[in-house]
């Protein structure tokens, strides 16, 4: 079973499976006794007739827009985002926009090509938990959420920034 990483610095097993869409024809398989992450666009297609299954959250393309999820986010009691490949910061941007404009209170996920040097940065876009790509050491992890000790900008983790900080 895969590890993640949890802002705090704890690694433990993941129990969430990352459920790939569907080919064309075919149905959506979610495995039977563990928590699973759908895609965003499949629950949206009736999240109603899903939302009430324990232990079911969903994950974010990187071109997904999380507006879409405005007034329900909260029932979901994860969401994962796809960084397809460490250049790609619209991950960040989706992070963001769920914690500070959509109000997400519950565990985020950054997966897909996530890189330990990208990690403090996720934390301050809002990410609790990260599964690191597979040739990553996930015991490196945890020095990496906290490398710098003092930001410049404002971001979920605190909403002033230093020179706010350092006048005060």
């Amino acid at each position: 079973m895969p590890e993640i990483i949890t802002q705090d610095g704890t690694i433990k097993q993941d129990d969430w499976v990352l459920v790939s869409r569907p080919e064309e024809g075919e149905s959506l398989q979610l495995p039977e006794k563990q928590p699973a992450l759908i895609p965003m666009d499949i629950w949206l297609a009736d999240p109603h007739a899903i939302v009430h299954k324990p232990g079911l959250g969903i994950w974010l393309e990187s071109h997904d827009e999380p507006e879409r999820l405005e007034g329900m986010v909260n029932d979901l009691p994860l969401i994962a985002v796809n960084f397809p490949k460490f250049s790609d910061g619209r991950g960040y941007s989706i992070g963001r926009l769920l914690r500070e404009r959509l109000g997400y209170r519950n565990e985020l996920r950054a997966v897909g090509d996530v890189l330990l040097d990208q990690l403090q940065f996720m934390k301050r876009c809002g990410f609790d938990s990260y599964a690191l790509r597979p040739d990553k050491d996930i015991n490196k992890a945890a020095r990496c959420l906290n490398f710098f000790s003092q930001s410049y900008q404002a971001a979920t983790d605190t909403d002033i920034p230093l020179f706010r900080r350092r006048a005060g």
